[in-house]
């Protein structure tokens, strides 16, 4: 239209404007793909706007070329032309200037976006490298006492002592089914739990009792394979190492606010029990993979009043 206002025909106000903006296109294709391999620095801005200008310069002198070419003989068309030209040259500036902007940012925006993406995918790797560690120590600490205690009974408890072997076996079997899955049902997780149970029971005989209250809502929710086991382990250590009375660890699951609520009980003197020496794996690994698994410090919870130590665990369930 403003091709048209100073005195070109429209056809040649839209000849010119197709192929403006043809040209212009093009320079927008050579402006994205040197952002693709080049991203200036601060320090190196001067350059940026020695590349718009250079740019600027060459779309200005095609155009002119080419309606040149278009109208040798029309001496109106070339005053028309000179005329207008710092308003082409001006909007020319603008075009580029605005084109080179948008795909430095963009190419910008995206290259942080890859970076950020890596870090994630690095962090990622790195819990699921810490889980996979927490997760072996946890074979060998437990096999290593189960070990123990076959030893011990293999002298004057040889039957008992083959049924340790046995149900350790099954015990060691479903671990390994499990190290793929990294959250089971609580009714798989309990199934399992109960198998660590019988191997303690065959150590302690019947100073070890165990009272399960189960909330059969929380049967399908779930949790991270393999997490009660430690914390029943320090119920079963504090429990009974410093006793020779028969106790009770109690095991209840609930679900409260969408979460799911396991709490763990068992007698506990602290004028006597001391934490015995070892690999300090107990429930500090438990706090661990919580974090590392939902970014929380706040999902176990330990106090012990009147005699009972209770350690509380919160499993967010995501619908």
């Amino acid at each position: 239209m403003v091709y048209h206002r100073i005195g070109l025909s429209w056809h040649d106000s839209i000849q010119e404007s197709i192929i403006t903006t043809v040209v212009l296109a093009l320079i927008g294709i050579i402006i994205s793909n040197t952002f693709r391999f080049y991203q200036p620095v601060s320090k190196n801005f001067y350059l940026l706007g020695g590349y718009i200008i250079l740019l600027t310069t060459i779309t200005g002198r095609t155009l002119y070329l080419t309606f040149s070419a278009l109208h040798p003989d029309d001496v109106f068309y070339h005053k028309t032309y000179l005329t207008i030209m710092p308003l082409r040259g001006i909007y020319y500036l603008l075009m580029v200037t605005l084109m080179t902007i948008f795909y430095w940012f963009r190419n910008k925006i995206e290259d942080q976006t890859r970076a950020r993406q890596r870090e994630e995918e690095a962090e990622k790797l790195m819990r699921e490298a810490e889980l996979a560690r927490l997760r072996l120590q946890l074979q060998p600490h437990f096999l290593f006492n189960s070990l123990n205690s076959i030893s011990a009974l293999a002298g004057n408890k040889p039957e008992e002592a083959r049924r340790m072997i046995q149900q350790l076996s099954d015990f060691l079997r479903g671990t390994l089914r499990k190290d793929d899955q990294q959250l089971v049902s609580v009714r798989e997780e309990l199934r399992h739990l109960s198998l660590y149970l019988e191997i303690e029971k065959v150590r302690f005989g019947h100073r070890l009792n165990t009272e399960l209250i189960r909330d059969e809502r929380t049967d399908e929710l779930k949790v991270p394979s393999l997490l009660l086991q430690p914390i029943v382990e320090n119920a079963v250590k504090f429990g009974l190492y410093d006793t020779t009375e028969a106790i009770i660890i109690r095991i209840e699951t609930s679900e409260e606010s969408g979460m799911l609520i396991v709490r763990v009980q068992n007698p506990y003197d602290p004028a006597t029990a001391r934490p015995n020496s070892g690999t300090g794996f107990g429930l500090s690994s438990v706090q661990r993979r919580l974090y590392l698994l939902y970014g929380r410090n706040d999902l176990l919870l330990t106090n012990h009043q009147d005699g009972i130590f209770t350690t509380t665990l919160k499993i967010p369930q995501h619908k």
